[in-house]
């Protein structure tokens, strides 16, 4: 299993950097990278800003298996505006660790420390439903009896050299998949990438697909929803609010009328159409997306077995059976309902950890180890499902959003991937852990 982490002096050079961690009380594992042995011992450092050291003299902290229940807790003191906590979790899972404590002004300050404890050997929850193949053979059956029809509206790229266009699909249900599409004005032959994308309701601007296809390559970019892709900001906002308001659940109790569902056969009917297309070069073909854009990338990868290489950054929709096994929530959200066992048993159908297990391509992989939407124990079961080699890039001070640049050794490594697989060569995959 090759698990790339990120240098420990890399990591303190941006956390010296960063602005956005000048804050009143910091955390930090003693490891720069939060990795640990299992039955070693996290010693965990607390730091006061200079101004107040005179204020906050003690914390209260929270030790979280898998960022859910809690396993440790207890109060340090603090001397000259530092202290240190001593844990020693012995069980191989990501730990989130938080501290409270009361500012100059009388308000709360809660913050996050995270690490992961023998991270390769991290399981899932839940066992893969046993029909999860046969379902997903149907489904795609079901998908190929629905004509593609394409439908292309060539447009302004607003960027030289660049050519691009949007294109609706047919989809099940009578569902339609809206993408925009965009490939270098010159040659014959691309290698191609489909971005997915994150979770919400909004535009898809031209960027997205613009920026790639003037480095060479043909871009597909692909809605989440049956929306068209550019409408003023306030038709999303009506969107959101009405037909699309609260999206995640909707079907949630069947894997039959799940939203879900749509959404990832359209992710599917889109790479057909990408590998369809006569300036496609045949041999490489990329999924990747962010959060929500993970899971359809892990998804989608799982079932087109075109895809040659995958990058995901803190992919959602990773061991929605967490919750009830202690572990921390992750988006979306699925288990908190808790009692219904009929939409945990429907979301078994939509987890990315069992599309996993599918894979048989090299994949990259951000996590964050202060993430609380993907849950950094359900992406490291969900990478420890894929049975072939993969690069994770662990971001030991990144949150979800990727706060303070703490995301970027992730970004390097995804150009890195797509520059050697434009120029013909075999991924670069880091081996570490």
């Amino acid at each position: 299993m090759n698990y790339c982490k990120v240098a420990g002096a890399a990591v303190f050079a941006l956390f010296a950097a960063v602005p956005v961690w000048a804050q009143t009380v910091t955390v930090l594992p003693s490891k720069p990278g939060g990795v640990y042995a299992a039955g070693e011992k996290i010693v965990w450092n607390i730091g006061v800003a200079e101004d107040a050291t005179g204020v906050v003299q003690s914390v209260h902290y929270r030790l979280k298996r898998g960022g859910g229940r809690v396993v440790a807790e207890g109060d340090t003191v603090l001397t000259g505006g530092a202290g240190r906590i001593e844990t020693s979790p012995g069980e191989p899972m990501a730990y989130l660790m938080e501290v409270s404590t009361t500012g100059a002004d009388g308000k709360a300050i809660r913050v996050f420390g995270g690490a992961a404890v023998e991270p390769t050997k991290i399981k899932p929850s839940a066992p893969r439903p046993k029909d999860f193949d046969a379902f997903w053979k149907a489904k795609l059956a079901e998908l190929a009896a629905v004509p593609m029809n394409p439908v292309v509206t060539a447009g302004d790229s607003g960027r030289e050299g660049v050519e691009y266009g949007q294109v609706k699909l047919g989809n099940i249900g009578g569902a339609t998949v809206h993408t925009q599409l965009a490939r270098p004005k010159t040659g014959t032959k691309f290698p191609a990438i489909i971005v997915l994308q994150w979770a919400g309701v909004y535009g898809l601007p031209k960027q997205n697909v613009t920026g790639y296809a003037a480095k060479g390559w043909l871009a597909l970019n692909v809605m989440a929803h049956d929306l068209p892709l550019d409408e003023s900001p306030e038709f999303y906002k009506k969107q959101n609010e009405t037909t699309l308001r609260d999206y995640i659940n909707i079907g949630n109790r069947s894997r039959d009328t799940s939203y879900f569902l749509r959404m990832i056969l359209g992710c599917y009917r889109a790479s057909e159409y990408l590998m369809s297309r006569p300036d496609w070069d045949g041999r490489i073909l990329v999924a990747s997306g962010t959060s929500q854009g993970g899971l359809q990338s892990i998804a989608l990868t799982g079932l087109q077995p075109k895809v040659t290489a995958m990058t995901v950054n803190v992919p959602a929709g990773c061991d929605h059976a967490g919750v009830p096994d202690g572990r921390g929530v992750s988006w979306p959200y699925y288990a908190v309902t808790g009692s219904d066992k009929a939409v945990l048993q429907t979301s078994s159908y939509f987890d990315a950890i069992h599309f996993a297990s599918r894979i048989r391509v090299p994949s990259l992989i951000g996590v964050g180890l202060l993430d609380q939407t993907s849950a950094p124990s359900g992406v490291f079961a969900m990478a420890n499902q894929i049975p072939v080699a993969k690069e994770m890039v662990i971001l030991p001070l990144s949150d979800h959003q990727g706060q303070g640049g703490f995301q970027t050794p992730y970004y390097q490594r995804a150009d890195a991937w797509l520059s050697d697989l434009q120029k013909g060569k075999s991924v670069p995959i880091r081996s570490g852990l």
